[in-house]
């Protein structure tokens, strides 16, 4: 079972988050899906709708529309699969006010993801979106100066 629920889950990251395959969304979600803790996240401790996840995905997408998942490591244990991860995108449209400035963007971060008969059905997430806030402004970390 875990062995399979890794093979899901890196099908679902190539399908759905790299290639923005929302249709695919159907192939890997169980009925509902639930945000058990991703902060600043506008979704954090939702329980989302197949169509509610959809959508989440087409907006998270949009600002970085090239976006793409390095996965650095999968870890599985019954239902659950742990990933840590690299990601960038190129900031191409308005986020959180901040007008679309064509750079590139990077974060990392780490996903504890829940199965349910080989359906993905929820997440708990921690991002460094610090980082991603930093790069927007060009206001890095002092200890880079």
């Amino acid at each position: 079972m875990s062995e399979r629920n890794k093979e899901i889950l890196v099908s679902f990251i190539e399908s759905v988050w790299n290639n923005g395959d929302i249709h695919a969304v159907n192939a890997f979600l169980a009925d509902t899906y639930t945000i058990y803790h991703d902060p600043g996240d506008p979704w954090d401790k939702q329980t989302l709708s197949i169509d509610g996840f959809k959508e989440r995905v087409r907006i998270s997408r949009a600002p970085f529309p090239d976006q793409n998942f390095s996965i650095q490591t999968l870890v599985a244990e019954g239902d659950l699969v742990s990933m840590t991860w690299l990601w960038k995108g190129t900031h191409t449209e308005e986020i959180l006010g901040f007008e679309a400035s064509d750079k590139p963007i990077e974060m990392s971060g780490v996903t504890l993801y829940f199965f349910e008969n080989d359906r993905i059905s929820g997440h708990w997430q921690v991002a460094d979106r610090l980082s991603v806030y930093q790069q927007l402004t060009g206001n890095q970390n002092q200890a880079d100066a």
